[in-house]
């Protein structure tokens, strides 16, 4: 059976806004093409793929195929971004946070660096602030940033927000609630620590140091030994420790926000690159 990547298109965009209109405002095509282009996919797979009701939800049969036409058409584009410029050369200086770098994206670059063997990558992982005074400096070409707002970085692409947490050991589920909450955090300047002190500073609990690590492993080593509570997004969350629920004597987070700043668009190696990264990091 040949799946042609238009329809795959087609369809991942409309069960992803569940609408045929908004679907066709994401991929720029008509309404009616995104229509036609469904009903040759269901034709062809013989069976209904979209629920039609208010807003369109797939049925069981297009929850099935979502995840082959996903794989189809990124395998497509890379195919088409290895073959379409494998003139492709130059440098490109990366800054990211580590707990990103363990987390997302050491596969991204691995992969990118197989796609694109002429292109060298300089990558450094860095806390935001550093990375942020280190990108006005022209240290880095492409930065990946955490903020506490996307106003902090007006001229920044906004990649995703995500809901922060108190994480611990889930052996360790009680404490005494009289005593400063042990803390696990990254050294200053750590947008994470901000939050979590302020948090608690603002609820007016007391809190202490007891480990301090700009390694994201080191991190979670600690927390895993039990030697106090960290805080991390929720999906960056290992899945040997958890979310802490311990009514109210944490406070609630705001949810941070990830951002990618990049100088300017003339350089082809840096914003292929920069292509290659969101795909990947897309929620």
């Amino acid at each position: 059976m040949y799946l042609d990547a238009l329809n795959l298109e087609c369809f991942i965009a409309v069960a992803e806004t569940g609408s045929f209109t908004r679907a066709a405002h994401k991929i720029h095509r008509t309404q009616s093409a995104v229509s036609q282009q469904i009903t040759k996919l269901e034709q062809q797979i013989g069976k209904p793929l979209f629920l039609r009701n208010r807003q369109l939800s797939l049925t069981p049969d297009g929850e099935i195929l979502i995840t082959y036409a996903r794989k189809i058409v990124q395998l497509n584009r890379d195919v088409e971004d290895r073959f379409k410029h494998p003139e492709l050369q130059g440098e490109v200086r990366f800054g990211l946070p580590e707990d990103f770098a363990s987390v997302f994206l050491s596969d991204v670059l691995t992969e990118f660096a197989s796609l694109h063997p002429r292109i060298m990558l300089n990558v450094e992982c860095d806390l935001t602030l550093n990375l942020f005074d280190r990108f006005k400096k022209k240290d880095f070409d492409l930065v990946l940033v955490k903020m506490n707002r996307p106003e902090d970085f007006p001229n920044g692409l906004d990649v995703w927000s995500e809901t922060l947490e108190w994480i611990g050991n889930k052996h360790i589920t009680e404490f005494d609630e009289d005593q400063p909450i042990p803390l696990v955090l990254s050294p200053q300047p750590c947008v994470y620590r901000a939050r979590a002190i302020y948090a608690l500073e603002h609820m007016k609990r007391k809190w202490r140091i007891v480990f301090s690590s700009h390694s994201y492993a080191g991190t979670i080593a600690a927390v895993k030994a039990g030697m106090g509570f960290t805080v991390l997004p929720r999906n960056m969350v290992p899945p040997d420790l958890q979310v802490i629920r311990t009514n109210g004597t944490f406070p609630n987070l705001d949810d941070t926000h990830i951002s990618l700043l990049k100088h300017h668009d003339n350089n082809i190696a840096v914003n292929s690159f920069e292509k290659f990264v969101l795909e990947k990091l897309k929620p």
